[in-house]
C-alpha cells in the first residue's frame, strides 16, 4: 500500500487548495473509476460518459478553488452527487434540443414521430431519484448516512461499519429503518399529492 492511499480525502483536498496539484490528481485517480463506472452506467454511452466526467472535474476543481467545498471530508459522495446531478442536466438539455442530420434522405415527419423510450425512461428515473434524495434528508441523521454510503457511496456494511464506527449489525439495522421511513414519506407525499 502506498502512502498516498494513507492519506485522508479531506487531507488531500486540503493540500489541494494551499497549492499541492499532486493531491488533487491523487484524488481523481482513488476515485476515477467509481465516478466514471456511476456516469457511465446512467447513460450507457461511454464517449459521452467521458465527457461528462472531465467536465464533473472541472466543476470540483471550480468549486474547490473558489472556496466553496465544505462537505466535512466526504469528498466521493459530494462528487457523486455533481456527476448525478450533471447527468440530469445533460438529458433535459437533451430532451429541449433534439438535433437530427440533415441528409438527402431527411424526412421532418421522422423527427416529429421520433421518441427515444430509453432516454425518457431515463430521465424518469432520474426525476424519481431526485424526489427519493429530497426525501432522504427527512431522516434521522444515523439512517441518512448509512442510505448514502450504501447508495450514493456504494460502501459495503463492512465499509459502512468502519466509517461510521459501528457494528455491522447496527449498521444494517439502521439501513432496515432508513428503507421503513423512507417507504412511509413516499406514501405520504403521493397521499399528500392526490389529495392536492
Amino acid at each position: 500500500m502506498g502512502t498516498q492511499e494513507l492519506i485522508s480525502d479531506q487531507d488531500l483536498v486540503s493540500r489541494y487548495i494551499k497549492g499541492n496539484e499532486l493531491a488533487l490528481e491523487t484524488l481523481i485517480n482513488r476515485h476515477k473509476d467509481r465516478v466514471f463506472g456511476y456516469i457511465n452506467n446512467l447513460l450507457k454511452d461511454k464517449q459521452l460518459a467521458e465527457d461528462i466526467f472531465q467536465d464533473v472535474f472541472i466543476k470540483v476543481i471550480h468549486t474547490i478553488k473558489a472556496g466553496k467545498y465544505n462537505e466535512e471530508g466526504k469528498f466521493l459522495p459530494w462528487v457523486m452527487r455533481i456527476s448525478h446531478n450533471m447527468v440530469i442536466d445533460y438529458f433535459r438539455k437533451a430532451k429541449r434540443m433534439r438535433t437530427t442530420s440533415g441528409n438527402e434522405d431527411f424526412d421532418i415527419f421522422d423527427t416529429i414521430k421520433r421518441t427515444d423510450p430509453n432516454a425518457e425512461d431515463e430521465m424518469m428515473a432520474l426525476q424519481v431519484q431526485g424526489d427519493v434524495k429530497k426525501l432522504i434528508e427527512f431522516l434521522p441523521d444515523d439512517q441518512k448516512e448509512v442510505l448514502k454510503l450504501r447508495y450514493y457511496s456504494e460502501l459495503s456494511f463492512k465499509e459502512i461499519a468502519e466509517e461510521t464506527n459501528v457494528s455491522i449489525n447496527t449498521a444494517l439495522g439502521r439501513m432496515r429503518y432508513a428503507l421503513i421511513n423512507l417507504r412511509k414519506l413516499i406514501e405520504e407525499k403521493e397521499l399528500r399529492l392526490t389529495l392536492s
